[in-house]
């Protein structure tokens, strides 16, 4: 990781875990035992990568908005829903996030579920109370969000996910289950600041490929991990696909193939970038960071 992107993620990551922390303390009038699973979950950490793209975005099309922080940190707590739900014992059936235990370990079954249905309508509310922010893109943000985060993307991937545990899954089926459960939101995060930049015509087209790009390597890489890196790095069990019988990039094409599929897409996803100048780009390092990270 460059120096430039290490510094800029170091500090938007508490700048976003302050608007998590303040989106979150508004709601201590729910039952405490809901607070409690929320906060839990949300203060796990984490690398905040979705987050980050919106700022990042936004910091490439050199366009500063007032509300950006709170938009990505409704994201966020997409993300961290997501999470929560995948690893209950009806889904992925884990017991490690984050190097802690699951939620549903320390607050139960029941609870980690509510929790993340919380969360769930808690970004919804945080989108449609934006101060600073246009009516019409509330309303588009509001929009991509509910399309990148259910049953056309993120809830789908999930779904297809799971039926094809225990299946010989071709590349193109794989590629179809990541573009919805990983990529749907990794993709949002960028279209989040093409809104809040008015983005429009070639250029909104080209950044909407680079986004597609770095949500297929993104999972790639995660798939390379669930192989090559040990619990201890990822936070996470280790193996955990192998273990659930899913078909992984590894898998299908072997681990090299699989580290060149992860080429191809970050070759594209730089690419997409030629309008946008600056050598040190905040996307182009983020993309480079995706296909290099180890956990």
């Amino acid at each position: 990781m460059g120096n430039e992107l290490k510094q800029f993620m170091n500090e938007h990551v508490e700048v976003v875990n302050h608007a998590l922390k303040n989106i979150l303390d508004q709601e201590q009038d729910i039952p405490k035992n809901l607070y409690d699973a929320m906060q839990y979950s949300i203060e796990a950490g984490g690398k905040r990568v979705r987050p980050l793209l919106v700022l990042a975005t936004l910091k490439d099309l050199n366009i500063h908005h007032e509300d950006a922080v709170m938009a990505a940190a409704a994201i966020e707590l997409i993300h961290t829903y997501s999470l929560i739900h995948d690893d209950l014992p009806s889904m992925d059936n884990d017991d490690l996030r984050r190097g802690k235990p699951t939620n549903h370990i320390v607050h139960g079954e029941a609870m980690a579920i509510l929790a993340g249905d919380a969360m769930q309508t808690l970004a919804f509310d945080v989108l449609a109370n934006l101060p600073n922010t246009a009516a019409k893109d509330q309303v588009s943000l509001i929009q991509l969000l509910a399309k990148a985060s259910g049953a056309n993307g993120m809830v789908a991937g999930q779904v297809l996910d799971i039926e094809g545990e225990g299946k010989s899954l071709t590349v193109e089926q794989l590629q179809t289950i990541h573009v919805n459960k990983t990529g749907a939101l990794l993709s949002c995060c960028i279209e989040f600041g093409a809104t809040f930049a008015n983005l429009q015509g070639e250029h909104r087209t080209a950044i909407e490929k680079y986004a597609n790009h770095i949500g297929i390597a993104f999972q790639i890489q995660d798939d390379i991990l669930d192989v090559t890196a040990t619990t201890e790095q990822l936070g996470k069990n280790a193996g955990s696909d192998e273990s659930s019988d899913k078909t992984t990039y590894p898998m299908l094409l072997g681990l090299e193939g699989a580290k060149k599929q992860l080429a191809w897409h970050h070759e594209q996803a730089i690419q997409a970038l030629a309008f946008i100048e600056n050598e040190k780009s905040y996307l182009k390092q983020f993309a480079d960071y995706i296909v290099q990270r180890s956990f």
